[in-house]
């Protein structure tokens, strides 16, 4: 072979730098290899990327180093580098608004935080809020990465810091789609909503094995930490999907209520739903007697724009309903007591639901509907011994604290403490009805007159029947709307069927709301 033709072969071994650039990227989009992922597929689980696809708009992700791979030396990590190590971070769209994202890689070192990781996802989440867009956390990880020792735990308190710094500039959406244990859980539980998907996700501080050694107790995984019970009993988890596509379909529609940053508005779609439309069903759906339950559910859906209520924290504290829904095409955030469960009593963990619900959407512009229907606090030494004078404070201070738009109504009942912590005028609702069946009182008829009437019932004939007589003279007197419209305690009493315009006319009238508060750093709520 002569000299020119061995030059013409080299040249042709060698990788042009576009070819190389190529490689490189199909080696990052591997992960930790084919095996790795089949095994992720055999869980029923995604890969990062292939989540990370579903979530954005086709064509839109742009990833944010690649190529970066850790720098431990130890426990022969320096055999174990990865491209882009175990986060998948960038950028994309979803229906065409802008968001930042992040998900771990469990397919890289069980998808571990260390000194990198953690600096990939700050990184994204700094430009989160730099650039005033919502940043959504896809997490599938082993926790921190124990080969890179104290530098991982820095890691973590890097992104805690970052989500306390995000919190109330930008919506920030966790997904647990795997394990996420320890120090790690702290990260998703200091965002706005956290989304589980059942049989595949759980979290929790500490394992089942590290219970049962020191207080012997065993438990499983699923019910330590599963999805349904985050979703049902601790109230971590906001939503619990039953796979991972209907979680980040979920969290698509979600964004669709939400704003991109805390300085404008929840977007406004196209109206489809009549503005004018009566809702001649509310007449009935609500029963007379104060005491018989029904759905709250069908009321909200019958006053906001057909089928645009999306109902969040579904499965825990059901005696309280929040969600997000439409009125005109406009964005508001729901709050209502639910008769069907506990007489839609409030209790420790419906009053730190709510309340924390009606902080989201006063960081975040979106005006809250209140519909009432309470009877009271919830009574009993469990609630009492749990603090629900401390915690159900917290409803007041949050309703107390909000700027944006306040609209009220009580369908049936408000009774004592409650009928003030339900966004009530002093409160600083903006606008307060009642229909014309509503009682409003410091206590119930029934439990009124048993107090200032107890010797009389006693010594009555019948007291049952007198018992009646005086619940009635005393629902006459107290216990209707009148009373409060006459104090101005109430804007106006209405007919059902007239909620939903009175509640749009209000809407675009205080869509203007402007409110100035005193200087100052924060306040103090009661945690």
């Amino acid at each position: 072979m002569s000299q020119q033709e061995e030059e013409a072969s080299d040249q042709a071994d060698e990788q042009s730098p576009v070819e190389e650039l190529r490689e490189r990227r199909r080696e990052a989009e591997l992960g930790g290899g084919e095996a790795r992922i089949e095994r992720q597929h055999e869980k029923g689980k995604m890969t990062a990327r292939e989540r990370v696809d579903y979530l954005l708009d086709d064509g839109t992700f742009r990833e944010v180093d690649p190529f970066v791979e850790h720098r431990a030396q130890s426990f022969g990590m320096d055999e174990k580098t990865f491209p882009g190590d175990a986060v998948v971070t960038g950028y994309g769209e979803v229906n065409g608004r802008k968001l930042f994202v992040f998900a771990h890689d469990f397919t890289v070192l069980g998808g571990s935080v260390g000194e990198v990781v953690a600096d990939k996802i700050c990184k994204v989440m700094d430009k989160a809020i730099e650039s005033g867009v919502p940043v959504v956390g896809l997490n599938d990880s082993g926790g921190a990465r124990i080969q890179e020792g104290v530098d991982s735990l820095v890691g973590f308190a890097k992104i805690f810091n970052r989500n306390t710094e995000a919190s109330g500039l930008i919506p920030q959406i966790s997904a647990i789609m795997g394990p996420c244990a320890g120090g790690a859980t702290y990260s998703p539980a200091l965002t706005d909503f956290t989304f589980m998907v059942e049989d595949t996700s759980h979290m929790f501080i500490t394992g089942p094995d590290v219970i049962e050694t020191v207080t012997g107790e065993q438990v499983s995984k699923e019910e330590l930490g599963g999805a349904k019970t985050h979703a049902t009993k601790s109230g971590v988890a906001h939503f619990a999907e039953r796979s991972e596509e209907e979680a980040l379909d979920d969290i698509r529609k979600l964004l669709s209520y939400l704003p991109q940053n805390n300085m404008a508005d929840p977007p406004r779609v196209q109206p489809w739903d009549d503005p004018t439309r009566t809702c001649d069903e509310l007449v009935d759906i609500v029963p007379e007697e104060p005491r018989k339950p029904y759905d709250m559910n069908n009321v909200i859906g019958r006053i906001v724009d057909e089928d645009s209520f999306f109902e969040v924290h579904d499965g825990f504290a059901r005696n309280v309903v929040t969600g997000f829904g439409r009125l005109d095409g406009r964005v508001v955030g729901v709050v209502a007591n639910q008769p069907r469960v506990s007489a839609g009593t409030l209790d420790i963990d419906a009053s730190e639901k709510a309340a924390r619900f009606v902080r989201f959407c006063d960081s975040f512009n979106v005006p809250i509907v209140t519909l009432v229907d309470v009877p009271g606090f919830m009574p009993g030494t469990d609630q009492e011994h749990n603090g629900i004078i401390r915690r159900g404070a917290k409803l007041i201070y949050a309703y107390a604290e909000a700027t944006v738009p306040l609209m009220s109504v009580v369908v049936r009942k408000a009774y004592g403490g409650a009928y003030i912590v339900m966004s009530s005028k002093f409160l600083g609702s903006d606008v307060n009805y009642a229909w014309p069946g509503a009682e409003m009182a410091v206590l119930g008829p029934r439990g009124a007159v048993n107090i200032l009437y107890r010797k009389e019932i006693a010594n009555a004939d019948d007291p049952d029947a007198k018992r009646q007589e005086l619940m009635d003279d005393f629902r006459e007197e107290f216990a209707h709307p009148y009373g409060p419209a006459k104090r101005g305690y109430l804007d106006d009493v209405i007919e059902p069927q007239n909620t939903r315009k009175r509640l749009i006319d209000d809407l675009e009238l205080l869509e203007r709301k402007r409110e100035d508060t005193p200087p100052k750093d924060h306040g103090n709520i009661p945690l």
